[in-house]
């Protein structure tokens, strides 16, 4: 016979409560006093009491669940942001679904969260302004959050500001004297990426600057890689401008394999500092984005809108910061043209490879 599942009744007789204490223990109700709560908790715990989501949801109870559609997690950024969204939601008493999407599959995430009744929906898509409004009126009224749009959408965003990244990573270049710079931009259906990238070209071009050369990745260190023999049958850029950590960490493969010193013959500076960046080799140059930060806020506004049940004024974009470690110099004079020289053929020798 199937074993019987333990009810409410059965954790409020042995907690030696009511039925109705309980449901307000499991609905994180301030009316429990903390001791009773404690037993309440133990009981739980004794009896391997699960709480029925989907009776929840039936009767029309919150069910506690925040959603979050998220592009792939094997990438570093939206790995730490999600994780940090799971720490914050658990530490308010919420718990999290996530549905991963590819390119062109974000409205199916959001409805396969939808269909399990979440209170809140966070959505970390590279999303332009009409598709983030499109998902944000299929979702009403439930509140929803977006963590990867265009800086001018009238959504309700919790992000950081494209533009003043870019500008920083560029402007630093720039102010070492650098003048010969390649821009390896993420993908280009990316709201992010080509954000960066505009903002790249405008520094540039209030210098009457243009790019050494532009290339594009797909935010894997591979097309990093990938990307940096691309140039092979180029002139070498003194620096590299790259949309993110892992692309980067690809370009710094591919220069020490062709025998160039980074940041003596080139250097590079990535965007999004993440935890791997400062141990790279060497520690690269990059736009620090608070991950936690970003995930910790997004779920505190998402909960303040359920709780009091009204619209929150927008959140201004966070601002990044550039962190300097030792991918990053003055470019070299006439002295090294000769090593980029052979460093060039170098990289020639491994695109054919």
């Amino acid at each position: 016979m199937k074993p019987r599942s333990v009810t409410l009744e059965d954790v409020a007789t042995a907690a030696g409560v009511s039925y109705q204490t309980v449901s307000r223990v499991l609905n994180h109700s301030v009316q429990v006093a903390e001791k009773t709560r404690s037993k309440v908790e133990a009981a739980m715990v004794e009896l391997n009491y699960v709480p029925n989501r989907v009776a929840q949801q039936l009767a029309g109870k919150y069910s506690r669940t925040l959603g979050l559609a998220t592009s792939d997690l094997a990438l570093l950024a939206p790995a730490q942001i999600a994780s940090a969204i799971q720490h914050r939601a658990t530490s308010l008493g919420y718990r999290l679904v996530i549905a991963m999407a590819g390119s062109n599959e974000g409205e199916n995430a959001v409805h396969e969260l939808l269909a399990q009744r979440v209170d809140a929906l966070l959505i970390n898509l590279p999303l332009t302004s009409s598709s983030a409004s499109r998902i944000a009126a299929q979702a009403a009224p439930l509140p929803t959050l977006f963590l990867d749009i265009a800086e001018d959408a009238t959504v309700a965003a919790c992000q950081f500001s494209a533009e003043a990244g870019a500008r920083q990573a560029a402007e630093h270049l720039l102010s070492l004297g650098h003048r010969d710079i390649a821009l390896l931009n993420g993908p280009q259906e990316s709201v992010a990426a080509a954000a960066r990238h505009q903002t790249w070209l405008k520094v540039l071009g209030e210098q009457q600057l243009t790019p050494h050369s532009e290339v594009y990745g797909d935010w894997s260190a591979g097309s990093g890689y990938r990307a940096m023999l691309s140039l092979a049958d180029r002139t070498l850029p003194t620096a590299v401008l790259v949309a993110n950590d892992q692309m980067a960490l690809g370009v710094l493969r591919a220069l020490h394999r062709a025998g160039l010193r980074v940041p003596d013959d080139v250097s590079v500076v990535g965007y999004d500092d993440t935890a791997e960046s400062a141990w790279y080799e060497p520690p690269l140059t990059t736009i620090r984005q608070d991950m936690t930060l970003l995930g910790e806020r997004s779920v505190s506004w998402l909960v303040q809108a359920l709780t009091q049940q009204e619209s929150l004024p927008a959140m201004p974009p966070f601002t990044p910061e550039l962190v300097v470690r030792e991918t990053t110099a003055a470019p070299v004079g006439e002295a090294g043209e000769s090593a980029r020289l052979r460093a060039l053929k170098e990289l020639h020798n491994l695109a054919e490879i």
